[in-house]
């Protein structure tokens, strides 16, 4: 692939330290690719509403993206950006707002992520009467479904079409949709639409069952896994740390240490872009070798960490990975 002005400035300028870091990771990626290899992409933190779909999104439709792992905040944020961006309010003082003026926030149905406020009502309740008829449509119809699948639905039944507030191509739930790209969601219960869908649960609206669980998660993984990681194997591309990275890279040593599949292929390229430092019993700032001692990572398995803020970094990487 001819490099474009992006991937060539990377190249020439990035040089030493975290730079140099994020051109080996970005060509590590590249080659494992190249060489038949397949790539997992975990989302933690608020990537979505950092609008990493502008550029995710396209790795997506590229082909670089064979599965991902996201927190539930991610999948639903990206769908609030698409349908509600305009009513977004960015705070670059957030620094220096005062418990007050954060309460303010609150009573004008602003949730606050660092230097973005995400507009409850036409984000939040936008979405939730849609997905609402979704989960009471399956539940009468006896039917299970993940809740990426769910979100799936919404996407591609296109209901929410007219609210679209954004180019739809920088949606990477849309990208992904449309590929039925398979998305691990551990602890999704944690999310604004996994508290919606526990609500209708207490008041007895919706059974808990509608909703697959995050074992169930696993075990799919695992299958999935076992289908994929021939040849070249499995890679694993971790933006922050968290249950988005540490849920889906343990079906490896689940397989291999507690099934006693010993053919199991460990994880075949790992990188991390994450701010965490490494300290007391951090697991977002463990250096990628202690993944070794825990049976996730090969000696030899290409192994990255660039420390820095991936709302800068992966970008970048995708960037250089899209030629640009």
């Amino acid at each position: 692939m001819t490099k474009g002005p992006v991937s060539q400035f990377i190249q020439h300028h990035y040089r030493h330290f975290n730079a140099a870091a994020l051109v080996d990771a970005a060509k590590g990626y590249e080659t494992h690719l190249l060489e038949g290899g397949k790539m997992m992409v975990t989302l933690a933190g608020a990537m979505s509403t950092a609008e990493l779909g502008i550029s995710f999104a396209e790795m997506i439709r590229a082909g670089k993206v064979d599965i991902i792992s996201c927190t539930g905040a991610n999948l639903e944020e990206d769908i609030m950006n698409l349908v509600a961006h305009t009513h977004y309010k960015r705070v670059p003082n957030y620094r220096d707002l005062s418990p007050q003026e954060e309460w303010d926030l609150l009573e004008q149905g602003f949730n606050r992520v660092t230097d973005t406020c995400i507009p409850e009502e036409e984000a939040f309740r936008r979405i939730q009467q849609h997905i609402h008829k979704i989960w009471k449509d399956a539940e009468a119809a006896g039917e299970r479904y993940f809740p990426h699948e769910y979100m799936y639905k919404l996407l591609l039944s296109g209901v929410m079409k007219e609210n679209y507030e954004i180019d739809p191509k920088n949606s990477w739930m849309l990208a992904a949709a449309e590929k039925n790209i398979p998305i691990i969601v551990p602890g999704w219960e944690d999310s604004t639409m996994g508290n919606i869908f526990a609500s209708y649960v207490i008041k007895g609206e919706l059974k808990a069952s509608t909703m697959k669980s995050g074992i169930e998660y696993m075990v799919w993984l695992s299958d999935w896994y076992r289908n994929n990681s021939a040849g070249k194997g499995v890679g694993f591309f971790q933006i922050g740390g968290g249950i988005a990275g540490d849920f889906p890279i343990c079906v490896v040593p689940m397989m291999y240490q507690d099934l006693e599949w010993t053919d199991v292929p460990f994880w075949s390229y790992f990188c991390q872009i994450s701010d965490s430092t490494t300290s007391y019993g951090s697991y977002s700032g463990a250096v990628p070798n202690e993944k070794i001692t825990w049976g996730k990572l090969d000696i030899n398995t290409p192994k990255f960490i660039v420390e820095s803020d991936a709302t800068i970094v992966a970008p970048l990487i995708f960037a250089y990975l899209l030629g640009w």
